[in-house]
């Protein structure tokens, strides 16, 4: 397990996935992160490389072949490389192998940086195309938050406030984890979403059109906040476990596939493009 830290906060991550897997809040003495129940879900934050979401069959097309896919990719599964840490910073990579190559045919270097700033952590991917030809991939967050933050609190004390009013619309997904086409309207009170036991009883909800980049967890019983701030993703899941007590706010740059046809993977929505020798990178930040 790797630790950092400053005045504020004491982060780990485990080289699995590069998974952060605690945010310590030094102050409040409040854990923040989900401490992954395996009788709930048993994670805390996976990093989702190099699909979002779930496949048709569970299969990844690319240029006629099909290869095995698990649902978000399989970065968090994997154990990465501690490339060097600091007091306040550390990094990680997962590189193409033979492994990866039987089941995503590009030769990458997917890299995670975790840096401490004043009061914010920021989580920055870095994807490096190592091929001779273009490389399509996408990448995405899953980091799951305790709420309530204090004990003799209730979940729905809790809401989500945008950064903007939004009229939300959520895309369904399919028992599989497939867009079925179809959308529904999330109910909202100005630009705040409150958390309800059932909000989630029909999976994620997944926001394609949103025009906010910063999403705050707050209370209506105290003044503690946690935002999550996004300026590089276009897509957001918003996530929990029916009945457990966190929520996810996933940044995205990808997403499921829609039920029908498989498509190759470089016509896949919202899927990245990476030319010969470029580097990719897009960060999010996490401050109370």
């Amino acid at each position: 397990m790797t630790i950092i830290e400053n005045e504020l906060f004491k982060v780990a991550i485990r080289t699995q996935g590069g998974e952060l897997t605690s945010f310590y809040n030094k102050i409040t003495k409040t854990e923040h992160l989900w401490q992954a129940d395996a009788a709930i879900w048993p994670w805390h934050a996976p990093n989702l490389f190099p699909i979002v979401g779930g496949l048709i069959n569970n299969e990844l097309l690319v240029e006629g072949k099909t290869y095995e896919m698990p649902r978000h990719g399989f970065n968090r599964t994997s154990e990465l490389l501690l490339l060097s840490s600091s007091e306040q910073s550390a990094w990680f990579s997962l590189p193409y192998c033979e492994k990866t190559l039987a089941k995503y045919p590009y030769k990458f270097d997917f890299q995670i940086h975790y840096d401490l700033i004043d009061d914010a952590l920021r989580i920055t991917y870095k994807v490096i195309n190592l091929d001779k030809k273009t490389i399509y991939f996408s990448v995405g967050g899953h980091p799951a938050f305790n709420v309530p933050f204090n004990k003799g609190e209730k979940y729905e004390d809790y809401y989500l406030e945008f950064e903007l009013a939004e009229k939300l619309e959520t895309h369904l997904l399919s028992a599989d984890g497939l867009f079925t086409g179809e959308t529904q309207r999330v109910p909202m009170q100005g630009n705040k979403l409150f958390l309800t036991r059932d909000l989630f009883n029909n999976d994620a909800l997944v926001l394609k059109n949103l025009r906010s980049r910063m999403i705050t967890i707050k209370s209506t019983q105290n003044d503690q906040t946690l935002t999550v701030e996004f300026p590089h993703f276009n897509y957001l899941g918003i996530w929990a476990k029916p009945g457990a007590d966190f929520v996810c706010i996933e940044p995205w740059l990808g997403c499921a596939d829609t039920e029908g046809a498989p498509i190759d993977i470089s016509q896949k929505e919202a899927i990245q493009k990476l030319f010969i020798g470029h580097v990719f990178e897009a960060a999010f930040f996490i401050s109370v």
